[in-house]
């Protein structure tokens, strides 16, 4: 009998292990295609259209935008939607308004309005489907694998942060910035068949029947703004995002025109993100074991805080370097940062609030993104992109500040207990 029940245990383990892997590759091979569009997208508006520093800034908040408009609601449409059928239709969704670029392209009828309605687009399907992703994955794995599974979703992601940018500047560089977004587009297609391919996902526990729409939102809110813990987090991830979306719309501009950056140039400095995320992957279980996951986070705020200032200081030549190392040591803080954070709600937060909750803790902390890109696009305008960029230093130093003046500065691990 004991070996009986050992046999089902190893087969339900490999069962399992089965789905996360599956899981896995879907969204590896997304995140390929989005990285080659990180650099393609806006390159098509700087070297095909030449348009001007605030047009590229409308892509970076377009594409963000859509946290504002239904980052909310997300997480109450994922609760009563069938999850796999949801997540194939939003990949299928971004293949067909990526593929239309290369089309209208081909045709001569591109406009940036266009790439500003397919950046809306594809940040509108994103928002569900990454509300999807984050409430799957703690159905699959169990609370001890969380962080190890975390960590190594966002090292895959990181790998392809690496490549696909680097990818992406070559495609351009040799086949034109319209024509590599192809490479997105059949991503986006093999993640669906993956999906597809998947078990139907055990439902999320509804809420409680005959309560409105707007109360289920309300809770999720309520759940995420009382919380000792999360509060912070989320204020100092608004901040940190809120950068991101200036550096999305200041990047390409700043490389290109300040710095005379040819496209294969750029997308290798662009990547050096990518090898931050990988970094920083790598190492959040190591520093939270070490620090513990409380201490880790603000350590982690500070070296984003402090890498970032590396940026705005390249110029041409070899001096572009200290770009890249500023832009890999920020991004190794935000994913420590991202990890532990998302860990922690994926953790604490009562399973027929998560979605609920992951999609508030996005619509407050990505909806960030959009207004920092336009304020850079405004800022850059003013005082140039090298201006633009110092002050994005600023705003992302008062990240670790709200973490030390939270209850979090005197705690080791976030989901201490007595929270």
């Amino acid at each position: 009998m004991t070996d009986l029940t050992s046999e089902r245990e190893t087969s339900t383990k490999a069962t399992n292990a089965s789905v996360f892997w599956r899981f896995w590759t879907a969204s590896t091979a997304s995140s390929v295609g989005s990285a080659v569009t990180a650099v393609a997208l806006p390159l098509v508006a700087v070297e095909t259209l030449n348009v001007s520093n605030f047009e590229v800034s409308l892509i970076a908040a377009a594409s963000y935008a859509a946290w504002l408009i239904i980052g909310l609601p997300a997480g109450v449409i994922v609760q009563r939607l069938p999850l796999r059928g949801t997540q194939v239709a939003m990949d299928l969704l971004r293949a067909a308004a990526i593929l239309s670029i290369p089309v209208t392209a081909a045709l001569g009828v591109l406009s940036i309005v266009q790439l500003v309605t397919v950046a809306l687009v594809i940040g509108l399907a994103n928002v569900v489907f990454d509300v999807g992703n984050s409430s799957f994955l703690p159905s699959i794995v169990s609370k001890e694998e969380l962080t190890s599974r975390n960590s190594l979703t966002s090292a895959s992601g990181a790998a392809t942060d690496l490549g696909g940018p680097s990818l992406g500047g070559f495609l351009v560089q040799f086949f034109g910035a319209a024509t590599s977004l192809i490479v997105d587009a059949v991503s986006y297609v093999i993640s669906a068949v993956l999906l597809w391919s998947l078990p139907r996902p055990a439902p999320t526990p509804p809420a409680k029947t005959g309560i409105s729409f707007a109360t289920l939102l309300k809770d999720g809110v309520r759940y995420v703004v009382r919380h000792r813990v999360m509060a912070p987090c989320v204020a100092a991830a608004t901040l940190i995002n809120f950068v991101a979306g200036a550096q999305m719309a200041l990047t390409p501009v700043f490389l290109v025109r300040t710095l005379d950056a040819p496209a294969a140039v750029v997308g290798l400095l662009m990547a050096s993100g990518g090898l931050g995320s990988l970094i920083g992957a790598v190492w959040t279980p190591l520093v939270s074991k070490r620090l513990g996951s409380a201490q880790a986070v603000i350590f982690a705020s500070f070296t984003a805080a402090a890498a970032t200032v590396l940026m705005p200081l390249a110029g041409s030549g070899w001096s572009v370097v200290l770009f890249a190392l500023g832009n890999a040591g920020s991004t190794t803080g935000v994913v420590v940062f991202s990890v532990l954070t998302r860990t922690h709600r994926q953790t604490v937060t009562p399973p027929d609030l998560l979605p609920r909750v992951m999609a508030t803790v996005r619509f407050i902390s990505w909806g960030a993104i959009p207004f920092g890109a336009l304020a850079a696009g405004i800022t850059a305008t003013a005082v140039g992109p090298r201006g633009a960029l110092w002050l994005t230093c600023l705003v992302i130093a008062i990240a670790p500040v709200v973490l030390l003046l939270s209850p979090i500065r005197r705690m080791r691990d976030l989901a201490a207990e007595g929270q």
